[in-house]
C-alpha cells in the first residue's frame, strides 16, 4: 500500500518507494474532478500513484497534467508510464528537458553512466517515451489552468538547467523539486527541518542556485513541497541553510580540487560539513545511521561537484 501524506488544498504526497521509504515523493493536486501530478518517481512508482487516485474516487482519465520538475529519473522516470496509463493527460516540461522525455535515449545513457546498467534496470525500470503531441513546454512565468486553479512556473537553474518550480497560489505553496535541496524527516528535531543541497550531476551551478532560491523567496511561500521529502514550513530558515551550505560545499570543493583521491575527499568533506551542523540542530541519530541515511547523497553530490570543478578548471584554462 502506498505511503500517503494528505495536506490541505487537495495536495497529497505519495512515497515513490525509490531506494528507501521517505527518500522521494510525487505530489498529487486534486481540483474538483481534475488532477495534476508533480514529479512522478520512477515507472515502479506509477501503480501506487494510480492506487491513491482510486482511493480518492478518481481514475486515470481524470489526470489532466503530469509535471516533472526536471528530467532526473527520480523525478521524471515514471512520466512516460504515467502518461501511457492516463489517456487525457498532457505532459508539462521545461523547454530544455522536454526533448529528453520525448526521445529518452540520451537521458538513459546519461543515467546509466552515473549509476550503471544493473542499477538503472533495478531502480528505475522501463523509461517510456512520450508522444511529442502530448507535451507542453513551460518557459519562465508560464501559467497553467487546472480546473480553475492557476499553477505558475518559474525557471530555476542551479541544480539543473532543465529545472522549474511550480507555484500554487491556492495553497501559497511551492513545489520545489531539488531547488531547495533535501530535507529528510528522519533529521527533523524540535528546531524543525534540516535542509541541505543536492549537487547531483551534471549541471550544479552555485551562483544560479543562490539566485533561484532568492527569486522564489519573493513569492513569500507558506510551504515548500520538496520531492525529497514532503512539506516543510520555516521557509526563510530553509533558504538560510541552503545558502550557507552551498557556500560551504563550494569552499570545501575548491580546497580539495587538486588533491589525490579527490572523490573520496569530497565525500568526507560533505560529512565534515553536515555532521557538526546536524548535531547543533539536535539530531540524535548515530554517526553510523547518518552515514547510511546520507550515503547515496554523499556519492551523487561528490559526482556533481567534480563535474562542476572540472568545468570551472576548463574555463580558466587549467
Amino acid at each position: 500500500m502506498a505511503r500517503l501524506l494528505d495536506y490541505e488544498h487537495g495536495i497529497s504526497a505519495i512515497d515513490a518507494h525509490y531506494q528507501r521509504p521517505g527518500l522521494a515523493a510525487l505530489y498529487l493536486i486534486v481540483e474538483g474532478d481534475r488532477v495534476a501530478f508533480i514529479d512522478t518517481g520512477t515507472s515502479r512508482s506509477v501503480p501506487d500513484a494510480l492506487d491513491v487516485l482510486r482511493q480518492k474516487g478518481l481514475a486515470p482519465p481524470n489526470v489532466a497534467y503530469v509535471i516533472p520538475t526536471h528530467v532526473h529519473l527520480d523525478h521524471a522516470g515514471g512520466a512516460g508510464e504515467l502518461m501511457r496509463r492516463c489517456p487525457n493527460a498532457r505532459l508539462v516540461a521545461h523547454p530544455k528537458g522536454a526533448r529528453h522525455l520525448i526521445y529518452p535515449t540520451k537521458l538513459i545513457a546519461g543515467v546509466t553512466a552515473v549509476y550503471g546498467p544493473e542499477a538503472v534496470a533495478r531502480d528505475f525500470g522501463e523509461i517510456v517515451p512520450i508522444e511529442a503531441a502530448r507535451v507542453i513546454e513551460a518557459p519562465d512565468d508560464f501559467t497553467l489552468d487546472l480546473n480553475g486553479r492557476t499553477l505558475r512556473f518559474f525557471d530555476t537553474p542551479g541544480h539543473a538547467r532543465h529545472h522549474f518550480c511550480v507555484w500554487d497560489e491556492r495553497s501559497r505553496g511551492l513545489f520545489t523539486g531539488d531547488t531547495f535541496g533535501l530535507s529528510y524527516r528522519e533529521l527533523d528535531t524540535d528546531k524543525g527541518p534540516f535542509v541541505f543541497p543536492t549537487t547531483t550531476p551534471v549541471q550544479f551551478e552555485p551562483e544560479a542556485l543562490h539566485a533561484s532560491i532568492d527569486r522564489l523567496l519573493q513569492l513569500h511561500p507558506q510551504y515548500l513541497y520538496l520531492t525529497h521529502f514532503g512539506r516543510i514550513a520555516q521557509v526563510e530558515r530553509a533558504a538560510e541553510q541552503m545558502h550557507e551550505l552551498i557556500d560551504a560545499f563550494v569552499v570545501m570543493a575548491k580546497t580539495g580540487r587538486d588533491v589525490e583521491n579527490r572523490h573520496a575527499r569530497l565525500i568526507q568533506g560533505q560529512r565534515d560539513i553536515l555532521l557538526p551542523r546536524l548535531r547543533a540542530h539536535g539530531c540524535r541519530l548515530s554517526d553510523a545511521k547518518l552515514d547510511t541515511l546520507l550515503a547515496l547523497d554523499y556519492e551523487l553530490n561528490a559526482q556533481g561537484i567534480e563535474v562542476w570543478l572540472d568545468r570551472a578548471a576548463m574555463k580558466m584554462g587549467n
